[in-house]
Parts: structure tokens; sequence; C-alpha cells
């Protein structure tokens, strides 16, 4: 796996494997149930995909909204291609709510709605807790 996919925790974060995609779960999570969508590649720019991945990024992000959908009952999705630090092909998956959700005792508010999300308020949750999202949420990748 490549350097991004590592950094996002894989495979302790993992969700869901794609042939050419992986669906990780983001250990800062800027709002509850937010994700990283990965490419196994090792390329750096999203052009330089194969044409398959093309193809099956529609099954993943399918998936994606689907499981969010049941977690957190999301109003939006945003998908944030960044790649300034992390520099492998990946998006991150930020679902949006107008009211705060909670899990596990800890709220999560979305401080940058209806706007832009603000990655900066990000909660970072302890191993355990992320341990505890990953078996949470995975089933509802199946």
């Amino acid at each position: 796996m490549n350097a991004t996919i590592e950094k996002f925790g894989y495979p302790a974060t993992l969700l869901r494997e794609f042939d050419h995609w992986l669906v990780l779960l983001r250990p800062a999570q800027v709002t509850l149930g937010s994700l990283v969508l990965a490419a196994k590649s090792d390329a750096t720019a999203y052009a330089a995909l194969p044409r398959e991945a093309f193809a099956e990024q529609a099954d993943a992000v399918a998936a994606i909204e689907r499981a969010l959908e049941q977690f957190v009952d999301y109003e939006r999705v945003n998908y944030l291609m960044l790649m300034m630090v992390d520099t492998h092909v990946h998006f991150h998956v930020i679902p949006r709510y107008s009211k705060a959700r909670t899990w596990s005792g800890i709220e999560f508010a979305d401080a940058g709605w209806p706007g832009p999300p603000r990655l900066d308020s990000a909660i970072k949750p302890e191993p355990d807790q992320i341990r505890q999202l990953v078996d949470k949420l995975a089933p509802t990748f199946r």
C-alpha cells in the first residue's frame, strides 16, 4: 500500500476494499463518519489512474453513500481531493449535517455547516474508539 493509505491508519481503519480503491475511516473525524477513499495505485495524479479505477469509483461512491446514510443520516456529502500533504490519489469524504450527531457519548458537530467543512475542527478519537467506529461502520459496507 502507498504511504498515503498507511498514514490514514491502514489496515486498522479499513472499511471496504475494492480492486482499485480502499475505503478507510478517517482518523480525524471532521464530522461523524468521515472517511478516506484512497486509490491503491502509486499514482500522484488523478489522470494517471487506470480507466478501470474510474469505473470502479462509481461502485465505491455508491457503497460509501449507502453506508453513511445508514450510519449517520447525512444531509450532504463532500468529496475533497486535496493531495497537498498526502500526494497519492485520495478523497476526504465528509458527511454533512445541520444538527450534531452523537456516538459513544461524543458529540460531533458540523462546524462548517452550511459552508465548507472545517477540517481544523476534527475530533481525534482514541485508538480504541477508532476500532469501535470501524467495527460499527464496516458491516454497513457489506
